[in-house]
């Protein structure tokens, strides 16, 4: 039930996000666009993956096909590198904002918006493409995993062959996408906090940060959970180890960035309060 709940609040909070955006529609903001695809990404990377953990806890049977794996697998690894680059265009975004104002609706038009957008999806996909071609070429002692996600580091602990040079392959792919990604945006910060610094009344320097505070907690929570699962040191993590790591960045995340989004947000609560009739706070 606590799962359940967690699960309904995701779906919930990311489709009034995107009801809010589409409300929104005729005005062109990059950052509602992008938050929109974002909370599209993670909409359907929850229901590849925890309605099967539903199932699991109910029932007796928490198995996975090796096909079924490949399928959930490639859908995971597509979204989860989507929304790392989404993050990275979501920074850029306030750079521009920032640091360009004047220039911001000429930089940031619909053209670079769906650029952005359209090479995030590409980049998920190319690599899911790698990695699953590179895991299920190996052969399997086991036909299914007994987890309710599959991860690559759970299906490569199936294989009969030696994974070392695999596991390798699969540390050098993560550390680039999350080094990259993660660098990126830290990069926009530092130029962005630079720009910040020279404002001279306390008044817009606070109001600059505070358009930075929502993105930069996400960037902080996203980055942070994938750091932990895919780039901490091989170690024999037992299979509850495991499935509390998947269970942190499967539904946990989700669920934690439209809510602060919508909590940290004031453009995203003034849209939520036209919507529903009530005047937005000053």
């Amino acid at each position: 039930m606590v799962f359940l709940t967690l699960y309904l609040l995701t779906l919930t909070s990311n489709a009034i996000i995107m009801i809010i955006i589409g409300i929104e529609c005729h005005r062109h903001n990059p950052m509602y666009f992008f938050l929109s695809m974002l909370s599209t990404s993670e909409t359907v990377y929850t229901l590849v993956i925890v309605p099967s953990m539903l199932a699991s806890l109910v029932g007796s049977n928490q198995s996975i096909s090796l096909a079924g794996c490949a399928t959930q697998m490639f859908i995971f690894i597509t979204l989860a590198i989507n929304n790392c680059f989404l993050l990275t265009a979501m920074g850029y975004d306030r750079y521009v904002a920032i640091c360009n104002p004047l220039r911001y609706s000429v930089i940031m038009n619909k053209r670079v918006c769906a650029q952005l957008v359209w090479g995030s999806c590409n980049i998920g996909l190319l690599v899911a493409i790698i990695q699953i071609a590179s895991v299920f070429r190996a052969p399997f002692c086991d036909r299914e995993v007994a987890h309710y996600f599959c991860d690559i580091c759970l299906v490569m602990k199936l294989s009969c062959a030696d994974t070392t040079l695999h596991d390798i392959v699969n540390f050098i792919i993560s550390s680039l996408v999350i080094v990259v990604s993660m660098g990126l945006v830290f990069i926009s910060y530092i130029l962005i906090i630079s720009t910040i610094l020279k404002i001279a009344s306390a008044e817009g320097r606070k109001k600059a940060f505070a358009t930075c505070a929502s993105h930069l907690t996400v960037v902080i929570i996203h980055y942070g959970c994938a750091s932990i699962a895919y780039l901490k040191p091989k170690s024999e993590n037992t299979r509850n180890q495991d499935q509390l790591i998947s269970v942190t960045y499967t539904v946990f995340t989700p669920l934690l960035n439209p809510v602060v989004y919508t909590l940290r947000n004031k453009e995203v609560k003034d849209a939520i309060y036209r919507a529903v009739g009530i005047k937005p706070l000053a």
